[in-house]
């Protein structure tokens, strides 16, 4: 059998995740990187992609809140061929690699959604797994999820969850919501585990985390506010070295200030999008649930003025991370890439420019985070 053949990806930066090189290139061999070197020393007879001057090669974004995107709802469309809409519309924004977000639904909306990832995951490497947020849920912290579905987690839903799966799977719960040692049972399993949509206390918080709770679905929004007598779930975010919390930077979920300060926290930060069907389609507004959500200013509305989801792609979150919140680009590069990918357990092979791991990369504009190509391993 021959071997497959060498391509290189050359460019005036490549960021590998950690350190910047200079007019180096990055070497491709079915589907995987072989290395990372100069360009002055490319073997003479490789293919050489090369970048226009001033334009960065980075690890390709990866985004773990995905609800919809081209015009498509994950929930209204649980199937393969609407998981490669929304995987498509990401893609321009530099989005390589993605969970598709099933929001709080009945359990038969939630077995299609995992059958519908089983059989996309052969045809789109770029679809790590599924993201269920929810149902086991607070009704107190509803946001825009239906609380009619919101409920108690049953031996079948044990049984669904802890089933053989393809891919990575990340369940957000309330964990005062769920009964003693659930959590333990998904973690066991291979399951990440975050909290959002709860009303925890700090004491509630710690106790899931002793079971493996490691994650915080987007930290400040739908989780008690830090208090000075009640320090909730955020001051177990943010104190603890090995938790992972989405952000969603788009000047509009969290105040900037607010971040800034996040960002001085242990933890380890994420970019998330928590996409609605509107980012990379032609149309300002959606139904959920049956009721119209509309897309204007940056923000997904319901009539009440709910927040429904984010009208943010992860192109302009790095780049809003960078003006927003005074975040080096690389670091912010970091949180979109290699952070997500060591959370949910793929960071020996993506979220990095290294020997061996996947080929998924993106060039971009450094100046504004403009994004001029993506590459897909075994796409």
């Amino acid at each position: 059998m021959s071997q497959p053949k060498q391509r290189a990806v050359a460019a005036s930066q490549v960021f590998d995740g950690a350190v910047v090189h200079r007019d180096a290139a990055v070497v491709i061999e079915g589907g995987r990187i072989s290395a990372l070197m100069p360009r002055a020393e490319l073997p003479h007879a490789i293919d050489i992609d090369a970048l226009p001057d001033g334009l960065w090669l980075a690890p390709g974004f990866i985004d773990l809140q995905v609800n919809g995107g081209g015009d498509v709802l994950f929930n209204d469309t649980p199937t393969p061929e609407g998981i490669a809409v929304i995987a498509a519309a990401h893609r321009q924004f530099g989005t390589t690699a993605l969970l598709p977000t099933l929001i709080t639904d009945t359990a038969e909306k939630m077995q299609s959604a995992l059958a519908a990832v089983r059989m996309v995951r052969g045809r789109h490497p770029g679809v790590l797994g599924i993201h269920l947020e929810g149902p086991f849920l607070s009704p107190d912290r509803p946001g825009v999820h239906c609380v009619r579905h919101i409920r108690a987690p049953s031996a079948a839903d044990i049984d669904m969850l802890t089933a053989a799966r393809a891919g990575a799977m990340l369940i957000t719960l309330a964990p005062e919501r769920v009964p003693a040692g659930f959590i333990a049972r998904l973690v066991a399993a291979g399951i990440r585990v975050s909290l959002g949509h709860s009303a925890a206390t700090y004491e509630q918080t710690r106790a899931g985390m002793a079971e493996g709770l490691a994650g915080f679905t987007h930290l400040f929004n739908a989780m008690p506010p830090l208090l000075s007598r009640a320090p909730g779930p955020i001051a177990a975010a943010l104190e603890t070295a090995s938790a992972c919390y989405g952000l969603i930077v788009d000047g509009v979920h969290v105040d900037p200030a607010v971040l800034r300060l996040a960002l001085r926290g242990a933890g380890r930060p994420m970019l998330v999008t928590d996409a609605m069907p509107p980012v990379g389609g032609q149309r300002a507004s959606f139904t959920l649930y049956g009721e119209e959500i509309r897309a204007a200013d940056g923000r997904c509305l319901r009539k009440d003025g709910t927040l429904a989801g984010a009208a943010l792609d992860m192109a302009s979150a790095v780049r809003n991370c960078v003006r927003m919140l005074d975040v080096p680009l690389e670091r912010a590069l970091s949180f979109a890439s290699a952070h997500p990918a060591d959370f949910i357990g793929l960071g020996a092979s993506l979220g990095r420019i290294a020997p061996g791991f996947r080929a998924d990369l993106v060039a971009f504009d450094p100046h504004d985070v403009h994004v001029v190509r993506t590459w897909v391993a075994g796409e």
